[in-house]
């Protein structure tokens, strides 16, 4: 799933990119580059940055589950491999005068 979501990903960049020049400059590159709008190819390059955008909503909230694994498996470790830094039983209790 990782590189179908980097395509859509690549191909938002792409449809962000075409209309800031849109806004900015009224220049449609996609349609410049495939014919115009009415082709065939801009209206396929459209409807798959059209998808890309949807496929891309389940990267804004994968963070958060990857965040949340992480804290879950950090959790879990209380190793104490007992080296100079660790607790040290105090013996001083226990000596007898």
């Amino acid at each position: 799933m990782r590189v179908l979501q980097r395509i859509a990903l690549v191909l938002v960049i792409i449809g962000a990119i075409n209309w800031g020049l849109i806004g900015f400059f009224q220049f449609d590159l996609v349609a410049t580059l495939f014919g115009g709008q009415d082709s065939f190819l801009s209206r396929l390059i459209y409807g798959l940055v059209g998808i890309s955008g949807l496929i891309c909503l389940s990267l804004l909230f994968a963070p958060w589950h990857e965040e949340n694994q992480a804290n879950n498996r950090q959790g879990n470790r209380n190793i104490n491999y007992a080296t100079e830094f660790g607790e040290e039983e105090d013996f001083s209790k226990w000596k007898k005068d």
